[in-house]
């Protein structure tokens, strides 16, 4: 999953974006409004997180634009200001939650959770299509057929999840890599194919269906035990 982190402060931004590659997002990072508004006009992305004291113009004005142009990624503001007005003013704009700095990744990445739920209209954090079941709070996997977990590599995490997040879709390997690496990252030619290749062969070959010369897909619904 895509994160746009909008936060001027390079040091915060830069313990952020480690924090959240580490939990298996792909994190863009700008540290102003007007970069915000060029990346979000450019680039689709699963979520924002959103300083409100920005250069350029004030995270509020890149949140009226957002909403004003019907675009309805998911924002959470990461911010200094604590006042009530401040606050309203966020979340009557459009924003789906909102944190005051300093605060603690884990409760940041819970809230992250919350929100993407709220927006795929989920009330439990797992992920299952009845063979199998991805848990985003401590990134394990479970198959029906297998008594472990599994264990997985941080992209091979991010492209599963990728899948059940919309299972039953066929997703190219263009809309995969676009989910899984940011701005800088490297990413070879084949680097999905060789990670798809990893996955079936951890999880089994049957559960990731290939599409040949379209992409690849995971059923919506597997009977249980399949």
């Amino acid at each position: 999953m895509r994160i746009l982190l909008v936060e001027d402060d390079r040091m915060i931004a830069d313990s952020l974006s480690e924090g959240l590659k580490n939990a298996c997002y792909a994190v863009d990072w700008v540290n102003n409004g007007n970069t915000a508004e060029q990346a979000l006009s450019a680039q689709s992305y699963d979520l924002v997180l959103l300083d409100l004291g920005l250069p350029g113009q004030d995270g509020l004005q890149v949140l009226r634009h957002l909403r004003q142009t019907q675009n309805h990624t998911p924002v959470l503001i990461i911010t200094a200001r604590d006042d009530l007005d401040s606050r309203l003013a966020g979340l009557d704009g459009g924003a789906d939650d909102y944190m005051i700095k300093p605060f603690d990744l884990a409760e940041l990445l819970a809230r992250i959770r919350a929100v993407l739920r709220r927006q795929r209209g989920q009330s439990t954090p797992l992920l299952s299509n009845g063979s199998i079941t991805l848990n985003p709070t401590n990134y394990q996997v479970s198959v029906t057929e297998q008594a472990e977990p599994i264990l997985l590599s941080n992209k091979e995490f991010a492209i599963l999840q990728a899948l059940m997040n919309r299972p039953g879709i066929i997703h190219s390997r263009a809309e995969l890599e676009d989910k899984i690496y940011a701005w800088g990252d490297e990413v070879e030619s084949n680097a999905i194919d060789f990670l798809i290749h990893s996955l079936r062969k951890k999880i089994g070959k049957a559960h990731i269906k290939n599409v040949r010369g379209v992409g690849w897909l995971v059923e919506k619904n597997e009977p249980i035990g399949k």
